[in-house]
């Protein structure tokens, strides 16, 4: 079991919990109440900050229902949160592009993360041929 020091902004935020055989992805949540214009971009305060274990690092997507609750997509589409991004000011935050008006409530639910191994070093091995089944291309189920 890893550990991981957080930080909460206030006590108006919702403790995180790690619920087991859920699901080993937790949910974030908005730290600020939050109104968006369609075609409006802001950055949601998720308000955490974390000191990850040494050689992980978080990736945070939307919940499956965040489009079709509040109307917005993350811009990024995956924020990577390194283990260097622990100092004392250095809070999660999502990048939302609404696509409809909205309003997004202090605690409300909008995010997820997961903390994943860093990707060991990969070192590339330049060749004339692949010798792996042919799957047919870009789009291809693997069936001719």
């Amino acid at each position: 079991m890893e550990q991981i020091n957080i930080k909460y902004l206030n006590q108006d935020i919702k403790r995180l919990e790690y619920i087991e055989g859920k699901s080993d992805w937790i949910d974030l949540r908005a730290a600020e109440r939050v109104e968006l214009k369609a075609g409006e971009y802001k950055l949601i305060h998720l308000g955490v900050a974390m000191q990850l274990p040494t050689g992980y690092e978080a990736h945070i997507v939307p919940r499956s229902s965040t489009f079709k609750t509040f109307g917005v997509i993350q811009t990024n589409h995956c924020g990577i949160v390194d283990n260097k991004y622990s100092g004392p000011s250095d809070w999660w935050h999502m990048p939302v592009y609404a696509l409809r008006d909205t309003v997004i409530e202090v605690n409300d639910r909008i995010c997820q993360f997961r903390i994943v191994k860093n990707q060991p070093v990969i070192l590339f091995d330049e060749v004339e041929e692949l010798v792996a089944e042919d799957r047919g291309g870009f789009g291809s189920t693997g069936r001719k």
